[in-house]
């Protein structure tokens, strides 16, 4: 039986899940042939202090891919865009499926219907200093408060009248059943999301034989599109020298004619940087990530760093 480590919460098993009827034979929903084995991180311990003070890239990340090592489980599922950007020793990223919802989605409070129909000065929760920025970009009068916890503790704040609104991404709510609370879905060429997002990760040990069932199995749960361009998004994170939790926003797209667009947004407080690229030639790993680097190179000339320098939500 194939045992897949994951996060102990509702949207980690969910997302977990899924993969795992992905991988084993006949999965139409049934549990037969896996077993899902709950590991607690850091950041689902801590669900009070802001992301950017425990840690930020890589805070629910390190005990699962601890356990992966350990052997005590056979594979991984990570939201990939809580993954850190180098990759780690003795774990291969193994498959990375079709993307959801890449975009961020607003929760409202009753009688509140979209983000421009939030009261001047109404109060926006949200644990995300790229989402903040937005936020404030978009409605400069409203005040941002910072949120942390699961997704059904974030939408309580807007349901029961303590926030305005918050906002979410709309992945987590589509896979979890709750796409019917949106009262807003963002553009996410307009609002960009958190490199990667919508995006999930397979990670398994570096040494699994490659000819094995599920090593095949990962390769064809692979999806080349949304690898391609989680590749040029999270690149450009790299190339920036920004964790998870800065002001970076970014999101990718393979074209009809196979070909690349990527646009990426810096934020401060005062000021914000945005740029967009596209491959002239049919995109693949190697063009997707040279585009990110290329890009986060052309940020970095244009004064990103010290925008990266700025603290937000701290």
């Amino acid at each position: 039986m194939m045992r897949l480590g994951t996060r102990a919460s509702a949207l980690a098993r969910t997302q977990s899940a899924w993969v795992a009827r992905q991988l084993v034979a006949g999965g139409e929903g049934d549990s037969d042939g896996f077993q899902l084995v709950n590991v607690s991180t850091h950041g689902d311990r801590d669900r009070t202090s802001p992301l950017t003070r425990i840690g930020g890239t890589g805070v629910f990340v390190s005990a699962v891919r601890e356990a992966l090592l350990a052997g005590e489980v056979d594979v991984v599922v990570h939201s990939l865009k809580d993954l850190p950007t180098l990759p780690a020793d003795g774990i291969r990223l193994a498959a990375v499926p079709v993307r959801e919802n890449p975009a961020d989605a607003l929760l409202t409070r009753a009688g509140v219907a979209s983000l421009d129909a939030i009261p001047r000065g109404g109060r926006v929760g949200t644990g995300s200093p790229r989402r903040a920025a937005q936020l404030m970009l978009a409605r400069p009068d409203l005040e941002v408060v910072p949120i942390r916890g699961n997704i059904e503790t974030r939408m309580a704040y807007a349901e029961r009248g303590e926030l305005d609104a918050v906002v979410l991404a709309a992945a987590g709510l589509h896979r979890l059943g709750f796409e019917d609370r949106i009262a807003e879905s963002f553009d996410p060429w307009q609002f960009l999301p958190a490199p990667a997002q919508g995006a999930l990760a397979v990670e398994v040990r570096e040494d699994l034989d490659r000819e094995s069932d599920l090593a095949r199995a990962l390769d064809a749960l692979d999806h080349r599109p949304t690898r391609f361009a989680t590749i040029a998004e999270r690149t450009l994170l790299r190339a920036l020298e920004a964790g998870c939790s800065a002001p970076v926003a970014a999101f990718a797209e393979v074209t009809d004619d196979n070909r690349l667009v990527l646009k990426a947004g810096v934020y401060g407080r005062n000021t914000h940087l945005v740029r967009e690229s596209r491959t002239d030639t049919p995109v693949t790993a190697a063009s997707a990530e040279a585009a990110g680097r290329a890009l986060a190179e052309d940020m970095l000339a244009a004064g990103a760093r010290d925008l990266l320098a700025e603290e937000w939500l701290a």
